[in-house]
C-alpha cells in the first residue's frame, strides 16, 4: 500500500486528484492540505510515501515546500501544474514527475505505474531554491507566514523549534538543520540559530559571548562559534 497526501490550494483540483486515486486501491489517501504550512505539518506526522502537490500555491509555493522538507525524509513527489512552459521544460530535462491541469487520466495512470515501479524520491536541487524567502509558522490556531528576513533568531527547546522576529515569536515544523542550509541565519549554540543583522551588542563571557538583538532578547554564543561569528562581522 502507498500512503499519499494531496497538496493543492484549490478545492476542486484536490477533489479532482482523489477521485482519480479512488480507481487504484493500492493507493491510500491520508489527507488532503490546502497550503505549504498545513502540508509541512502533515508530511512531519503522517510521513506520506507519495505527494501530489501542485507548485503554483499562494505565498509559499510548491517548489518551496519540497525544498523546506527535510531530505532524509523526503517523499516521492508529483508535481501538478498549469501550463507553463518554463517548468515543463525545467521537469522534462530532469525527468521529473508532472502533470498538468486538467489532469488527463491517462496521463495520470502512467505517471502512478513509474512511480509504483521505483518510490525513491528523486534528487531535485536543480530546481528547487536554494534559499527560503518565507517560513511557514505558527502560533495556538494561527497559521503564519514569516518572512527570512524579519527573523532576529530561531531556538530548539522540548517544546520544539521557535521563531523571533520582528513581528514577535511564534512556531515552525521546520528543523534547525534544514534552517541553517537554507536561509543566512548564522548557527551559533547547537539550539541557536542567529541573524547577523539582528545583532546590536555583544558581550563576551567565560562560556562564550551573548548578543543582544536589536529587540532587546539575548541569544547565547557557544565558544566554539564565537570565532567564525567575529570574523562574519569583521572583527579579528
Amino acid at each position: 500500500m502507498i500512503s499519499c497526501l494531496i497538496i493543492d490550494d484549490e478545492p476542486f483540483a484536490r477533489q479532482e486528484v482523489a477521485d482519480l486515486l479512488d480507481k487504484h486501491p493500492d493507493i491510500k489517501v491520508l489527507g488532503q492540505c490546502s497550503n505549504a504550512i498545513e502540508a509541512l505539518q502533515q508530511i512531519n506526522l503522517l510521513k506520506p510515501d507519495l505527494i501530489f502537490v501542485d507548485i503554483q500555491m499562494p505565498r509559499i509555493n510548491g517548489m518551496e515546500l519540497i525544498a523546506m522538507l527535510n531530505p532524509e525524509q523526503m517523499p516521492r513527489a508529483v508535481f501538478i501544474t498549469a501550463f507553463d512552459e518554463y517548468a515543463i521544460k525545467a521537469f522534462d530535462n530532469n525527468a521529473f514527475d508532472y502533470l498538468l491541469k486538467p489532469i488527463d487520466e491517462k496521463r495520470f495512470n502512467q505517471t502512478l505505474d513509474k512511480v509504483r515501479t521505483n518510490m525513491t524520491p528523486q534528487p531535485m536541487t536543480q530546481i528547487l531554491p536554494t534559499q527560503l524567502a518565507h517560513l511557514p509558522c505558527y502560533s495556538g490556531n494561527k497559521l503564519k507566514v514569516v518572512a527570512t528576513a524579519d527573523v532576529e533568531f530561531i531556538v530548539s527547546d522540548v517544546g520544539g523549534i521557535h521563531v523571533c522576529s520582528n513581528k514577535g515569536f511564534s512556531h515552525t515544523q521546520l528543523t534547525l538543520k534544514v534552517l541553517e542550509q537554507k536561509t543566512a541565519l548564522f548557527r551559533c549554540h547547537k539550539q541557536y540559530l542567529l541573524a547577523p543583522s539582528a545583532i546590536s551588542e555583544i558581550e563576551i563571557t567565560d562560556t562564550g559571548a551573548e548578543v543582544t538583538t536589536h529587540s532587546g532578547s539575548k541569544v547565547p554564543v557557544s565558544r566554539r562559534y564565537l570565532r567564525e561569528l567575529k570574523q562574519l562581522l569583521g572583527f579579528q
